[in-house]
């Protein structure tokens, strides 16, 4: 099981840290590795034990320093969460604490069910994720919460939305933006955050750059938010959702929301999640240098109107973001197609290695068309105004050789 908190991990340097924070083989039988705790309630110590736990648990009273404090049921802990949540920290520079839910949406929404009441607002940029732009207009607006757009990248938009904004709770950044891989300053929407009087939270979906290429903590969010299911779980075979920030205490009013949800991320899966932790930066440099190898070798082709990829950027604001906040331009990019949806989809049509498969992050390579799939549920006038147009396919690049998947590229777009 997980051993009670402490900072001593900090010392040492991240790689070491997510093998070794949190967790006591004595606690496991001696397993030099966490086991599965698939138990749905927990024998106290003793009743003084079980009181001190619900205390903590209902928010009456707090864990001291170094407390270890029984576990009580597993919907609102266990052991295989605690010690993912501890083994994740460190990923994250500037972090304190972690939640982990049962998937990417699960975590999302548990963050705006925790800060959003209805009559608040809240800012995002746009375009989003599929799924959360469907949680913000089919459930968060109907239910009295007033949720801002704003373009991707945008600086003074975003600042200006934030300022003017009345009853501001929330302020969610997703950059890259997916899938156009637009980059928003994040340091510059924390500051405007900050400034506003009612201090919202800045909340970043970093699935697609971190852990290991971008940490918004250190920039200035308050939550940096993930789809576990993409790199940190890596191999698309789990489910899974993490939020970290800077604030335990904000976690804990995460994991207190989780409790009531029931959301939390299931044993197996965070046993499964945490073993993959220790290889989510192997992975991505990887990842990091297939794509963008296969990126720059697909600029000019002349099947291609464009190739979107932070490497080649040229919008000067645009490489100004990515220089100060990105350490390495990451495993995804986009092609634009000369022939529209039917040129898309005949490229689509003609991959054997790549898998035309929504989601990302995952060993192997999965391409998609982010206009009739991932972005289907934005309006014809939303997908025109932010860059999602038929033409546009989305590629997660995997670990396999880079010169294999650029072949078969090359190949489908001369078929296209």
């Amino acid at each position: 099981m997980a051993s009670p908190r402490d900072k001593t991990a900090y010392l040492v340097r991240p790689p070491t840290a997510v093998l070794t924070r949190g967790f006591d083989p004595r606690l496991s039988v001696g397993s030099a590795r966490p086991a599965v705790f698939r138990s749905s309630t927990y024998v106290f110590s003793s009743p003084e034990a079980a009181e001190r736990a619900f205390s903590i648990a209902l928010g009456k009273s707090r864990p001291a320093e170094g407390e270890s404090v029984d576990l009580i049921y597993s919907r609102l802990s266990h052991p295989n969460a605690e010690i993912a949540e501890d083994h994740v920290v460190p990923l994250e520079k500037g972090a304190e604490a972690a939640a982990v839910f049962n998937s990417g949406m699960a975590a999302i929404s548990t963050v705006f069910f925790t800060f959003c009441q209805p009559g608040t607002s809240f800012v995002y940029t746009v375009p989003l994720y599929g799924g959360t732009q469907h949680l913000i207009h089919q459930l968060l607006e109907p239910m009295g919460m007033k949720g801002i757009p704003v373009a991707a990248g945008d600086g003074p938009a975003i600042a200006k939305a934030i300022a003017s904004a009345g009853n501001l709770r929330l302020v969610l950044i997703e950059s890259p933006a997916n899938p156009t891989l637009v980059m928003t300053d994040i340091a510059a929407a924390s500051a405007a955050a900050r400034e506003h009087h009612d201090r919202p939270l800045v909340a970043v979906d970093n699935t697609f750059m971190g852990p290991t290429f971008q940490h918004p903590l250190a920039l200035g969010a308050d939550l940096s938010v993930y789809s576990a299911t993409k790199y940190l779980g890596g191999f698309s075979d789990m489910l899974g959702g993490v939020v970290i920030g800077r604030d335990p205490e904000l976690l804990a009013r995460l994991r207190g929301t989780r409790a009531i949800l029931g959301n939390i991320l299931q044993p197996d899966e965070a046993w499964m999640l945490d073993g993959r932790l220790p290889t989510v930066g192997l992975r991505m440099n990887r990842q990091s240098k297939n794509a963008q190898r296969i990126a720059e070798a697909l600029v000019g082709h002349p099947k291609l109107r464009r190739v979107i990829y932070p490497s080649l950027f040229t919008d000067p604001e645009q490489v100004r973001i990515r220089d100060a906040q990105c350490s390495y331009p990451g495993g995804i990019f986009s092609i634009q197609l000369d022939g529209g949806k039917r040129a898309a989809f005949e490229f689509l049509r003609r991959l054997r290695i790549a898998k035309n498969a929504v989601s990302l992050g995952g060993v192997e390579t999965l391409v998609c068309h982010p206009a009739t799939t991932t972005h289907s549920e934005m309006s014809e006038e939303e997908l025109a105004r932010y860059g999602v147009g038929d033409d546009l396919v989305r590629i997660s690049v995997g670990i396999e050789h880079w010169r294999d998947l650029l072949a078969e590229f090359l190949a489908a777009l001369d078929g296209a």
